[in-house]
């Protein structure tokens, strides 16, 4: 592949990578994700307490990371954004456990010279002494600075569209000012959601919330809502991110639903943050 050429990005080789956590992990994540902040909700504290303890399902995100591997792949990864996040949920995460998987492009979509490109990849997550498939993620990036290279597709999905009406059910949730603080031991050390000075560099007056930690607030409304937490419920989870969040916000997610198809989207006043959403909530 050269500096010109992304073509061939899906015939990019990516090692295996092997995953061991624990219940402090799981704990972590949840917290990052603002479960427990109601210290009497029992049906909360099963995420943070290791007697009853069960992972959240948007925990799929960070098991098995491939890590900052757009560099590695001639991409200006400086300059990469989070556009989207897919999760499928086959089986309930364990708490604890070792995982393994293997990230692969499966698209490059390429939007011209100075439009950028949009880069899919994905992983199945199994269980490593079974070869149980746990979940598959998709994660799309915006690569702002490599329009025009090449690609294996100019054209861009359609975006799900949330109906045209009142939601059927709101949800809201309140994040710390330490939210950005828990959520990046969860494995995101970017200075740009902790370091004041980065944050300036990039344009935002203060530390940014990790996409991934709305994302992961995005679903535990899901959860609480439509699932009474039961994690065997919430199957599928994807949306676009559209406006950053800052620790201490308050996300509000309105949802939608027809069947077992959900569709959402999430607001911090009346800026959407989170857009074009779906879930699969099986009954």
């Amino acid at each position: 592949m050269t500096q010109t050429d992304l073509s061939h990005l899906r015939d990019t080789p990516f090692d295996e990578v092997e995953h061991a956590y624990g219940e402090r992990d799981s704990i972590l994540y949840a917290l990052g994700a603002g479960f427990g902040a109601d210290p009497l909700d029992t049906a909360q504290l099963a995420f943070v307490y290791e007697p009853w303890l069960k992972a959240a399902p948007t925990m799929a995100t960070v098991l098995a990371h491939p890590g900052v591997w757009y560099k590695n792949i001639g991409i200006d990864y400086v300059k990469v954004v989070h556009a989207s996040e897919r999760i499928e949920i086959f089986h309930p995460l364990p708490p604890q456990g070792v995982l393994v998987a293997r990230n692969r492009v499966v698209d490059f979509i390429d939007r011209g010279h100075r439009k950028g490109g949009f880069l899919v990849s994905e992983r199945d997550i199994r269980d490593k002494a079974t070869g149980l498939k746990l979940a598959t993620v998709t994660q799309t990036a915006f690569c702002r600075a490599d329009g025009g290279r090449g690609g294996t597709s100019t054209v861009s999905p359609v975006p799900h569209k949330v109906p045209d009406r009142a939601p059927d059910a709101v949800c809201s949730l309140p994040t710390t000012t330490q939210a950005a603080l828990i959520y990046r031991l969860s494995g995101d050390p970017n200075p740009l959601h902790i370091d004041p000075a980065i944050a300036a560099l990039a344009g935002f007056p203060r530390p940014i919330l990790h996409g991934l930690a709305t994302y992961g607030v995005v679903g535990h409304a899901l959860l609480r809502t439509l699932c009474g937490y039961d994690t065997a419920r919430l199957r599928a989870m994807d949306c676009r991110f559209t406006s950053p969040v800052y620790p201490g916000d308050t996300i509000r997610t309105e949802m939608w639903q027809d069947g077992e198809t959900v569709s959402f989207r999430a607001l911090v006043g009346e800026k959407a943050v989170v857009d074009n959403g779906w879930a699969r909530i099986s009954s």
